[in-house]
């Protein structure tokens, strides 16, 4: 009897663990089968959400890239009658520009102009290279010849580049602002043409389209202490309280047709870099024909020898209210 005692307890415990192990097996089978389903469930929750977003994602971008096709069809459609008054009705425009968006700079400082001299209007957008090729080229000259009181110079600011995609972080834009923002709170226009051609620099200036390499404000910033402009201004020149302003401004300038090309593959249409003597069309284009460089070009054009820039007193030819010479002599 003791003998089948312990063989029922033998067997009892044999049960009790084959038992437990079919329980654990089971267990186990459970787990692995609801880890299944979490797997699916998650997968399909990843999906679904996937699905959301990419829906989500194609309405915002169907619903931005309309306002941006018809807020881009309206411009197209204003005449630059209409163009001009969204300029005039932005809300927070440069103190210094005038209606055009020119900022007026003499030997005299903001806003004056030196007797009897021609005035020369540069449109510009600072990540147009063609701008700073004519900065690099053309600048020193005019600058000279403004310090002597024998040109007038009035400085178009643009900033179109960033709806054409030219950079990735609204440079066109932000660069603008901080240049409106300086000239109107620094009251050395030197600072400001220093900032501009820092900005226009080889070294600095960035370049256009796939090539573009971010540009942070700090680095902006940084160009505006170097040109002599104050921390305290330089620290605030990047609020880009005149966005509006320059939307406008994008808009208007290409329709006035006295910008217009008159010759090359852009003829009838505005581009940047852009320059007018005394209200004249300046054609880039000619330079080429008549084989000249920038500044010799721009000299026979406002009829001044080299060796004259800079003299207080010895005027250009064509004075405050004649045409640019012809280069090529038509």
């Amino acid at each position: 009897m003791a003998q089948k005692n312990n063989t029922d307890r033998r067997m009892t415990r044999a049960q009790r663990k084959a038992a437990e192990q079919a329980a654990a097996q089971a267990a186990a089978e459970q787990a692995a089968k609801e880890r299944r389903q979490q797997t699916i469930v998650g997968a399909i929750v990843a999906v679904v959400v996937v699905a959301l977003i990419a829906v989500a994602g194609i309405a915002v971008y169907r619903s931005t890239h309309s306002e941006a096709a018809q807020a881009t069809k309206a411009a197209k459609e204003l005449t630059v009658d209409q163009a001009k008054q969204k300029v005039q009705k932005a809300p927070v425009k440069p103190a210094r520009a005038d209606d055009q968006g020119g900022i007026l700079i003499s030997k005299d400082g903001y806003g004056t102009k030196a007797p009897g001299a021609p005035t020369v209007s540069v449109y510009m957008d600072f990540i147009c290279p063609g701008c700073g090729n004519l900065n690099r080229q053309l600048d020193p000259t005019l600058i000279a010849m403004m310090d002597a009181g024998q040109l007038n110079l009035d400085l178009h600011i643009m900033s179109f580049g960033d709806a054409n995609g030219w950079s990735t972080d609204e440079y066109s834009n932000r660069s603008a602002n901080s240049a409106l923002y300086i000239a109107d709170h620094d009251d050395d226009p030197d600072h400001l043409l220093a900032y501009i051609s820092n900005l226009f620099a080889e070294d600095f200036q960035p370049e256009e389209g796939p090539s573009y390499v971010p540009t942070s404000n700090d680095m902006l910033k940084e160009q505006a202490l170097k040109a002599g402009v104050p921390a305290s201004v330089a620290d605030k020149a990047f609020t880009r309280e005149y966005d509006d302003w320059l939307s406008a401004i994008n808009t208007y300038t290409p329709k006035r047709s006295d910008l217009w090309n008159v010759s090359g593959r852009y003829e009838g249409s505005m581009t940047t870099p852009t320059v007018q003597i005394n209200g004249h069309f300046w054609d880039l284009n000619q330079l080429s024909v008549a084989d000249m460089d920038l500044k010799t070009g721009f000299l026979t054009s406002v009829g001044l020898k080299e060796d004259q820039v800079g003299k207080a007193g010895q005027m250009p030819s064509i004075g405050a209210k004649g045409k640019p010479i012809s280069v090529t002599g038509a």
